[in-house]
């Protein structure tokens, strides 16, 4: 185990991958960061095992991504389970995206949320949240480790340097001439990223199901009209549905994981797919 092992430094647990490749560049070595939500599963859904809860109550802090499904459903069964445990939002202080796409039911009864109700929950696919999320991880770790403060803040100067590296980067590329306005994605993750940058988003996913026969039909129609060139599929989804319309459409199906620890190379590759013909 992870936990145990790494020299017994301190544990921060995160939601997920992009949330620990965040943390880690601000914590260095004071810290093992691990991720609740392991590579290549959905954080709508996930479920930990038990061996993840027992881990848990030795982590110093968690670090939640702020509306995901798995938080929505296991916050307050992570925070019985580790009574003494930190928890610290990382979605403090972003412009939230509200839409009905992810709108959660099984609140518990004792504890509905309701300004949790359709929030877009994909904020760390935007250079604008990365600084935020940035800023909030700086601020929770020097709250639970007051000794290292300065490391911190160097460490969060140079991850907030090379966010904006990437963040000219992707406008130089969106800025190609040809490059997409419009694209279309399986499940609508990069809603953020849209609104950074001008784009149009499409998704496939319909209120979080399959979509219906007509509405395909409509997809195929609004995929021409807005001469969308690229459809995107995360690998937790069924790419079926998308490479239909891709062969009725003659787009291409561009494989994406926003969900990757390599939040850099990740948000390029978006980027690059959106600019190449």
């Amino acid at each position: 185990n992870q936990s145990q092992n790494s020299n017994d430094k301190p544990v921060i647990t995160v939601t997920l991958e992009p949330l620990r490749y965040f943390t880690e560049a601000i914590a260095g070595d004071h810290f093992t960061v691990v991720s609740m939500v392991p590579k290549g599963t959905s954080p709508e859904t996930y479920d930990p095992t038990p061996q993840q809860l027992v881990d848990l109550a030795h982590s110093k802090a968690y670090f939640r991504i702020g509306y995901i499904g798995f938080e929505q459903s296991w916050t307050d069964k992570l925070t019985d389970n580790a009574p003494h445990l930190q928890f610290f939002d990382m979605s403090q202080g972003i412009d939230l995206i509200y839409d009905d796409t992810h709108i959660h039911h099984h609140t518990t009864d004792e504890e509905e949320h309701p300004h949790a109700t359709g929030v877009e929950p994909h904020i760390w696919n935007s250079t604008i949240n990365a600084q935020i999320i940035a800023g909030n991880i700086l601020s929770a770790l020097c709250s639970i480790d007051k000794n290292n403060e300065d490391s911190y803040m160097e460490r969060y100067n140079a991850l907030c340097r090379q966010i904006e590296h990437t963040d000219s980067l992707i406008r130089q590329t969106l800025a190609t001439p040809g490059a997409d306005h419009a694209f279309m994605i399986y499940h609508p993750a990069l809603s953020y990223f849209a609104r950074d940058y001008g784009l149009h988003q499409i998704p496939i996913e319909a209120g979080g199901k399959e979509p219906s026969p007509a509405h395909l039909k409509a997809l195929i129609d609004t995929c021409k009209d807005e001469k969308v060139h690229v459809i995107f599929v995360q690998p937790e989804f069924d790419r079926r549905n998308a490479e239909l319309i891709a062969k009725q459409t003659g787009t291409r199906v561009v494989d994406i994981n926003p969900l990757s620890y390599d939040w850099e190379a990740e948000m390029m590759h978006t980027a690059k797919s959106l600019a190449e013909k």
